[in-house]
């Protein structure tokens, strides 16, 4: 486990988080669509 760098292991956390709301973030247009064009019982 790499943990160097300036700011340590924070830096892991950060690339995590922003690769989640990255993907959240493009995940969101998508959710919308599907639920617009599929109708829901």
């Amino acid at each position: 486990m790499y943990d160097g760098g300036i700011f340590g292991g924070y830096t892991r956390w950060a690339v995590v988080f922003l690769i989640i709301f990255v993907l959240f973030f493009l995940l969101i247009p998508v959710y919308q669509q599907v639920c617009t064009t599929v109708p829901v019982a």
